[in-house]
Formats: structure tokens, sequence, C-alpha cells
């Protein structure tokens, strides 16, 4: 089957010639892929900087939505027509550039019909991220102030909605071409990360009570995020840079990691039109690599997908 990946690692996205899937094992499923997603994470994996568990010559993506064609012998819950939503790593076969992608069922999660096939292909790993990042490493509690840094992004974006639904209180920044859209997402104050003053406006801002919990999505912004906390508060990174620790501050160095049962309950959220989540381009196969270089690039207002 053609897919859309790489023949070498660090090698450029191109059109591969790969073997069709192989006979299924008794716990996966095979999946007639509708789209999957594209983000910074898949650059991370054609650069060699993620093992996602397949081998060159592979198809790139790590998340994608479809209808199953085929379940194995002992999948209870997935059947043939049903459709679904997966972060399947390890990757048992390749990856989600592909027409066909094989998954563990117990990582699928069902698509909401109201939701677009666009939409539920490149949800599932900010979603999963974010979940991870406020529930496991922050523990965030409601009536807790929460700074998100880089919330004008797909994953900071979700940070904030996931937040709010919580019952924090919100503080964020992005650049200005996305602080409206912040704010409708409900955060209470939205600052310019290009405005060197911004983490003593938040610290103001936050007044007596203080911000609590730090949630940095912007590259290279952690440190910077860390300076609004109070002492003994919490840092939660997601872009690979966790300052020492200081002032008795808890650092976490998130991963996202594959979660069947979250990512269920986040689409059901998703479908139920509790989430807000855009898709701002779609591809086809062939122009696979130009839109992973135009993410990376920070070109792309929203989510970005390809369409085998």
């Amino acid at each position: 089957m053609q897919v859309a990946g790489i023949n070498e690692i660090g090698g450029p996205v191109e059109i591969l010639d790969v073997q069709d899937p192989r006979p299924l094992a008794a716990d996966e499923v095979l999946i007639a892929v509708k789209a999957a997603g594209i983000g910074n994470w898949d650059e991370i994996v054609r650069t060699g900087g993620w093992d996602v568990g397949a081998s060159v010559p592979m198809a790139l993506g790590v998340e994608a939505a479809g209808v199953v064609t085929e379940v194995g012998e002992n999948v209870d819950g997935f059947h043939p027509g049903d459709e679904v939503l997966c972060h399947p790593l390890q990757l048992r076969h390749q990856g989600a550039w592909a027409p066909l992608l094989i998954a563990p069922a117990s990582l699928l999660a069902r698509k909401p019909a109201s939701v677009a096939w666009e939409t539920a292909a490149a949800f599932p790993v900010p979603a999963l991220t974010a979940e991870q990042v406020l529930t496991e490493a922050l523990a965030l509690k409601a009536g807790e102030t929460l700074l998100v840094h880089g919330a004008g992004g797909v994953t900071g974006g979700l940070l904030v909605q996931l937040a709010v639904l919580r019952g924090a209180n919100v503080l964020a920044t992005s650049g200005p071409a996305s602080m409206a859209r912040v704010r409708q997402y409900g955060a209470l104050e939205v600052f310019d990360y290009n405005d060197p003053s911004w983490p003593a406006l938040a610290r103001r801002v936050a007044a007596a009570a203080g911000i609590t919990a730090v949630v940095n999505a912007a590259r290279d912004g952690a440190a910077t995020a860390m300076s609004t906390l109070v002492d003994g508060g919490r840092l939660a990174t997601i872009t690979s840079d966790p300052p020492a620790e200081e002032r008795g501050i808890s650092v976490s160095n998130v991963y996202v990691r594959p979660d069947g049962a979250q990512l269920e309950r986040l689409a059901e959220l998703l479908g139920n039109d509790q989430l807000t989540f855009a898709v701002a381009s779609s591809n086809r196969l062939a122009g696979a690599g130009a839109a992973l270089a135009a993410v990376v690039a920070g070109g792309v207002s929203g989510a970005a997908v390809v369409i085998p």
C-alpha cells in the first residue's frame, strides 16, 4: 500500500510503497483510515527522537480516525463498521499516514457521530497530553489558579478548556492573533507572550491567592513560566525543557501516553460540544511533508491532518 513516510531516519517525507497489513493478532483491529493527525511530534519521530515501535521504511503518524474493518479473535466491544479514533503506540505495523492501520483494541475510542473525521483524527495526542498534564502531573483542583503558557496552540487550547471544566481559574499567554480565541475558551486573562512584562502582570492579576500551578506549552518557555508560581507550586512542561527545581516547586516533564479509556471520555466531551477543536489544514498523502514543515514552523493556526 502507498503511505507517506520516511525511508531513513532524518530523511524527507515521501510517498512509499510498503507491505499491506499482516494478519491480525488476537487483540488487534484493522482500521480503514479516514484521516490522520499531523503534529510537532511527527517531526520528532522523523528525526529519530521518539521510538514509536516501527522501523524504516515506515509511514509516519501516531493518531488517526477511521472505520474498523476487521477484528482479532479476542477483541470484545468493537466490530467491523465501528467509527473510532486512536493514539495506537507502540505501532504494531505502520504509522497512521496510510490507508490501513493496525491498532490494539484497548487503545481505541468511539468517534461521536457529530465529530468530523478530520477533527477526530487530530484530537487524540493533544487531548491525551492535556488530560494527563492536568489530572496526573498537576493534580489540578477546582478553585486553583492555573497559568497556561502558550495557550494559542492546539494542545494549549485544550489545556485551557479542560482546566475550566475542572473549575480552575485560568490565566493564559498567547500571541496577539490567538488572544480572543483563548478568552473564548474560558481564560480569565490572556497576556501577550511577546511582552517581557507578562509574568509580572500575571502575578499581579492572581493577587494574594497566587498562581499555584503552571503548564508550559511554549517552546523553551518553562523557566519563564516558572517565575509566576508561588513557592511550593507545581510546574508541568510538554516541550522537553524542564528547569531545575527551586523554591519548593515541583517540576514534571510530561510525554503523552496512549490510553483508550481516557480518550473515550475526552471524545465524549468533544461530541457533547464541551470542547472546541479546530482543524486548519487538510492534506493528501503527497502533501504530508509540506504540511508537517508548516506545522513545525508554526504556520498552521489550528490542527493539521492528512487524508489517505
